[in-house]
């Protein structure tokens, strides 16, 4: 996608409000007037972290930089903020990933992985909204060809964005589909393909030979085909989506991770165990319905917002 649009600071503050609140309001109970950093209260903040779904691993990590800064000196709530800010983008400045479409080859194919109402189909609908307003010829694939619904969304998504849409009847075979999709683009020069799947978690087995056949079938067309595999993970199912990645990204292999629904949680936090556990970058975020609410990750933006402080002055 493109650099973030201006306002997205505030879009992204306002959208981890719940996370930042939270938080604030743990801050205060711990640190309630400018005193020295004990030991008892970097265990309190410690404990503070791992309850708000930054894991124990990142929480004893950001606590341990964060007395080495700190520790035997007054602090108030302001410096704590900012310290947890420094700290926690620490943790996530090497996690970040460009997701860059109109850069690479044509036509750029995109697999958008994960389970059932991760926002998996919104979030193709907005990318492929944006790609569009760039310029970009684009192919919606509805790939999720066991649920109507899903089709249908996405047929809806594809005709505001102004993008080609290709779909079957409920009950097709998903490869076959994506198979003459990418055919379908290379030949008729098409930018960017963007592919839905099914995430029927339920069924593991099953779901996951079908991630891997719509994979092998596309590279018969390109073996560098999809470019992208795209891991869409809900973060208000807080450390269940540890478990989401680790199933995705040790079967399918994973190139990027999009983390949706950051506004509907007070435990945001999870995006750091995530993106510590996984092997690969997180590129998107969405804190929002609209369009303009999915986003490049920004490691030093999310901290800040994530512990309530303001945008840094550049």
């Amino acid at each position: 996608m493109a650099e973030p649009k201006r306002g997205w600071f505030q879009r992204l503050t306002e959208g981890l409000t719940k996370s930042s609140k939270q938080m604030g309001d743990q801050i205060a109970q711990v640190f309630v007037a400018k005193e020295p950093l004990t030991q008892a209260k970097l265990d309190e903040l410690e404990e503070m972290l791992i309850e708000a779904d930054l894991g124990p691993h990142s929480a004893a990590r950001i606590t341990e930089r964060f007395a080495a800064e700190k520790f035997g000196k007054d602090v108030d709530e302001a410096e704590i903020r900012e310290a947890l800010a420094k700290a926690v983008g620490d943790e996530l400045t090497t996690r970040e990933g460009a997701f860059e479409p109109m850069s690479g080859p044509r036509p750029y194919v995109v697999l958008f992985i994960g389970v059932n109402g991760s926002g998996k189909t919104t979030t193709l609908g907005k990318v492929a909204t944006d790609l569009v307003r760039q310029g970009a010829k684009v192919l919606v694939v509805a790939g999720d060809t066991f649920r109507a619904a899903a089709v249908e969304q996405l047929k809806v998504w594809a005709e505001r964005a102004g993008a080609e849409f290709m779909g079957r009847p409920t009950g097709s075979d998903a490869a076959g589909l994506a198979f003459d999709a990418v055919q379908t683009a290379k030949e008729k020069g098409y930018d960017v393909v963007l592919i839905d799947t099914a995430g029927r978690l339920q069924n593991k087995h099953g779901l996951m030979d079908e991630l891997l056949k719509i994979i092998r079938v596309v590279k018969k067309v390109d073996p560098d085909y999809p470019h992208e595999t795209l891991l869409v993970l809900d973060a208000t199912v807080g450390r269940n989506a540890l478990a989401q990645e680790n199933i995705f990204g040790n079967q399918i292999g994973v190139s990027g991770i999009v983390m949706t629904k950051l506004d509907g949680t007070a435990r945001g936090g999870v995006l750091v165990p995530v993106a510590q556990a996984s092997d690969s970058p997180i590129k998107l975020i969405g804190v929002g319905e609209g369009v303009d609410d999915l986003q490049p990750f920004n490691a030093r933006a999310f901290a800040r917002s994530l512990v309530g402080l303001e945008e840094p002055v550049r």
